[in-house]
């Protein structure tokens, strides 16, 4: 499949099937840059949108050209079969709803909650929908559960073309099939990294970029960066160097002779990593450290100015987030393929680390506010510390004070058991062996 045939292939499936008919969970400004991308596109069409604040819904089919007329609310998922029928836009605040629409081909989940997107996936895939997860905080928490689950039931879990963990992931199958070793493959940071931001502190800049302050500093506290790092690495086998990753300020020509082992003056422990940089023109893409033994691709790849070698960089200079989601429900839908999925056993976690002092008896907000941030490092390293995975401690209940800088354990918080999300993750990690004995 080539992007050239690929239109074609989405107007032969229209003309056959009818167009691709996508649910969305979520309006925010991920869900209204989808609702716009896909009136664009051949051969798709959103048939309804899920959001707990409707206007949200209507602004955003509003703003994509659709007639006011043919946005239509919906309470049940006949209400929404009947308005897809009639060829408008559904708009209901019942995720179970969507989930069960018949007329619905694939669902994907722009909620950014690790629980809710648990929950709208469950109910997808019982349905039989293929599920495409914007969600990577669900995704790095549990989606090896719901992969296996998707499996079972004859559809497709995938994470979403367009975020950074699909695009690398690009760049690494494409260097893995032509034979290259890989060395080290991430993306640059897109925000000025401060460990410290807090919402209050980013209002402005986020209503001038149509955010939510929270999910803003989502990605300025590094949070972001490790929960889409952990995904490569869950999804490639390739791991955290270090804990917290390196983080170089290595700029686009330099990721190569920065990131590779020390003992070629790089900065690396090993090679088959995931990491990001801070330097310049990195951002807004993904890139790949790549290497070659062999003497005569090693000339080809230095006369094709890829670099000097011994290590090269592959680069993807820009990633289009929501805009390249549709194309993971064209993909699921299509080809019964995933653009992205995790491995049966993860190799790397995003924890959480406190971003200010916590009382006894704190129960803990949401990723992105003032609780806590998260923080990469492999599977192995977040066990031995009993740390608490960053999809389970929003709601966690802290059970003694703690020093901004500490890692959220087991031992000191208790991540809350009413969350479906919580109660899959401890099954997963009691199957594993290796769930810290005072969670049980």
């Amino acid at each position: 499949m080539t992007h050239l045939q690929f239109p074609a292939e989405l107007q032969q499936r229209a003309e056959q099937h009818g167009p691709i008919t996508i649910g969305l969970a979520g309006a925010g400004q991920m869900g209204t840059d989808l609702v716009v991308q896909v009136a664009l596109m051949t051969g798709m069409r959103i048939g309804a949108i899920a959001e707990v604040r409707p206007q949200s819904a209507i602004d955003a089919a509003l703003l994509a050209g659709h007639e006011r007329a043919d946005i239509v609310q919906a309470g049940s998922a006949t209400d929404i079969d009947r308005a897809i029928e009639a060829g408008k836009i559904a708009v209901t605040e019942d995720l179970k709803a969507l989930a069960t629409a018949g007329r619905i081909d694939v669902v994907i989940d722009a909620t950014g909650n690790p629980n809710s997107g648990t929950l709208l996936a469950l109910e997808v895939i019982r349905n039989g929908k293929h599920i495409v997860m914007l969600n990577v905080e669900a995704d790095i928490t549990i989606g090896r559960f719901l992969h296996e689950e998707a499996r079972k039931a004859g559809v497709v879990y995938t994470g979403a073309a367009g975020d950074e963990p699909a695009c690398a992931l690009e760049l690494i199958g494409f260097a893995r099939t032509l034979g290259f070793g890989i060395v080290a493959a991430g993306k640059g940071k897109n925000n000025p990294l401060r460990i410290d931001a807090v919402p209050a502190a980013y209002e402005k800049e986020a209503a001038e970029r149509n955010m939510n302050a929270r999910m803003l500093v989502e990605f300025v506290d590094g949070s972001k960066t490790a929960v889409e790092m952990v995904a490569i690495a869950n999804a490639t086998g390739l791991v955290p160097d270090v804990p917290g990753m390196h983080g170089p300020a290595a700029g686009r020509d330099e990721l190569a002779d920065v990131l590779c082992p020390r003992e070629d003056g790089g900065i690396l422990n090993r090679k088959g990593v995931v990491d990001y940089s801070i330097g310049k023109g990195v951002a807004p893409g993904v890139f790949c450290v790549i290497e070659t033994k062999h003497p005569r691709v090693l000339e080809r790849m230095s006369d094709l100015k890829v670099g000097k070698g011994p290590y090269f960089t592959l680069f993807r200079p820009y990633h289009l987030t929501s805009l390249e989601v549709p194309l993971s429900a064209a993909h699921a839908v299509i080809y019964k393929r995933a653009d992205l999925e995790p491995l049966d056993r993860p190799v790397a976690e995003a924890v959480a680390v406190a971003k200010r002092d916590l009382g006894a008896g704190d129960t803990l907000g949401m990723i992105g506010e003032t609780d806590y941030r998260g923080f990469a490092m492999t599977w192995e390293d977040a066990r031995r510390a009993g740390a608490v995975p960053l999809g389970l401690a929003e709601r966690a209940k802290v059970l003694r004070p703690l020093k901004t800088g500490e890692f959220l354990t087991y031992e000191n918080c208790v991540p809350d058991d009413s969350m479906i999300i919580t109660q899959i993750r401890k099954r997963l990690d009691q199957a594993d062996g290796r769930f810290a004995s005072n969670a049980a």
